[in-house]
C-alpha cells in the first residue's frame, strides 16, 4: 500500500513501517538479461538444465539482481510530494541470507528506521526486506539510504 506524504512531513516517519510489496516473479528471462548485463553468466543462473543438479535443484537469480528489485518495489511504498529532487543515496548492512530460485515470487517489506536532516533536505535509512514467497529466510536484507532534496 502505497504512503503519499508531503516533504515537510518527512521528519514525523522514523518508525513508520510502511508495510509490503505486491508479489514479482523472477523469471529465467530476467536472470538472463541480468547475467548479459553484468557479465556473470555462472551456470547455477543462466544452465537450467545444469542447475536442476546443483545444489539449490533450479537456476537462481543474482543476488545483486535481487536487490535491484528494492528500486521498482520502492516506488510501490512511499511517494514524497513536493521536492525537487528524489535519490537513492545508498546502502548499508546488504545480506543475501536466502537464494531466489527461478519462477519465486518475491516483495519487499520496508520500514523508516530513522529520518536525518542533510544539506538540501532530508535522508531517510529504511530497512527492506526482500522475502521469498513461503520462504523462510528473506532474499535479501538491507539497509537504503535515500534523499530528498526541497
Amino acid at each position: 500500500m502505497m504512503t503519499t506524504i508531503a516533504y515537510d512531513q518527512l521528519p514525523t516517519l522514523a518508525g513508520t513501517d510502511l508495510g509490503h510489496t505486491e508479489y514479482r516473479t523472477v523469471t529465467q528471462d530476467q536472470v538472463n538479461l541480468f547475467a548479459d548485463a553484468t557479465d556473470d553468466h555462472q551456470w547455477i543462473h543462466v544452465d537450467p538444465e545444469r542447475a536442476k543438479d546443483g545444489p539449490f535443484g533450479a537456476p537462481i537469480a543474482h543476488g545483486f539482481l535481487t536487490l535491484s528489485l528494492a528500486v521498482p518495489f520502492w516506488t510501490e511504498l512511499l511517494d514524497v510530494q513536493g521536492v525537487s529532487t528524489k535519490v537513492n543515496y545508498g546502502l548499508d548492512k546488504v545480506r543475501f541470507p536466502a537464494p531466489v530460485t527461478v519462477g519465486s515470487r518475491v516483495r519487499m517489506r520496508a520500514v523508516i528506521a530513522e529520518v536525518v536532516e542533510v544539506r538540501g533536505g532530508y535522508q531517510i535509512a529504511v530497512d527492506q526486506t526482500i522475502e521469498i514467497e513461503g520462504g523462510a529466510k528473506p532474499a535479501v536484507a538491507a539497509r537504503g539510504l535515500y534523499r530528498f532534496l526541497a
